[in-house]
């Protein structure tokens, strides 16, 4: 081979391995499919009280326990499905606190309040005052599995709670296709999943307690008829569960109505 030969054979092989080490690079990273998307048909609807500031909500034997916010006007609530007849109600204790979430265990109430950093915990037929449990941070939505309590802060973490001690014994960071989802709020655990409203907004998010990865959304945008004059905090805040009967109840800050909602399937976005 000339020396003429040779200059124009260097970028050939040079262009021939660029070649071989596009073709041999590895295999592209699957593209995750869409997180799927549901829609709803409203099965019931109930009166609720338009003066309640719905922080935590739950279902049990008949009735609504309803925790309701604001500094000064938070409540505890056991309140009649059919009427949105209050039957019971305590405020006292907490007059300086801004409640939030609910949960029972075991025949107790606990509820949460934003930034006290404190649990109340109550008799679930009397409502008298059982103690209280310290907790880091903010305090937003609360449920349970069969083993621990289940808090929201606001973030995008759910965080896990020995419900004997209260003592913090995980957590789990929420994301949607990788992409953090943040101000999870009330909280109710459903089949497995645990299921967030997320403020401000008309989605509740379905989320894998074991990855954090929401599986599923549930869209309720047009669930609160536009006839209602609502301020701007009266959102979608509420989800309760009623396991036995398999019904869905979901209302918001403020709202005056409850609904009773079947969860449908829809195309995915």
């Amino acid at each position: 081979m000339t020396r003429a030969m040779r200059r124009h054979a260097l970028p050939c092989v040079l262009v021939a391995l660029s070649c071989c080490v596009a073709v041999t690079a590895g295999p592209r990273m699957p593209v995750q499919a869409a997180v799927p998307v549901e829609s709803y048909r409203v099965v019931n609807v109930y009166p609720h009280d338009p003066a309640a500031f719905t922080q935590g909500l739950i279902y049990r034997e008949g009735f609504l326990y309803e925790s309701t916010g604001i500094r000064g006007q938070s409540s505890l609530r056991k309140v009649k499905l059919e009427t949105g007849e209050v039957v019971v109600q305590r405020r006292a204790g907490l007059e300086t606190h801004f409640a939030e979430g609910l949960a029972e265990w075991k025949g107790q109430l606990f509820q949460l309040t934003w930034q006290s950093k404190v649990a109340l915990v109550y008799d679930l037929a009397s409502f008298a005052p059982r103690g209280t449990f310290a907790y880091s941070g903010e305090g937003w939505g609360l449920t349970h599995d069969e083993r621990r309590f289940i808090l929201s802060d606001g973030s995008n973490h759910l965080r896990f709670f020995d419900p004997m001690t209260f003592r913090e014994t995980g957590h789990v960071e929420v994301t949607d296709q990788g992409r953090p989802v943040t101000d999870l709020n009330e909280l109710e655990y459903v089949d497995g999943q645990v299921w967030a409203n997320v403020w401000h907004t008309d989605r509740i998010a379905k989320i894998s307690p074991e990855t954090g990865r929401v599986i599923g959304w549930i869209d309720l945008r047009g669930l609160i008829s536009g006839g209602f004059k609502l301020e701007s905090e009266a959102v979608l805040n509420g989800i309760a569960y009623d396991a036995p009967g398999r019904r869905l109840f979901v209302t918001g800050k403020l709202w005056p109505r409850l609904f009773e909602i079947d969860v449908i399937p829809r195309a995915r976005e």
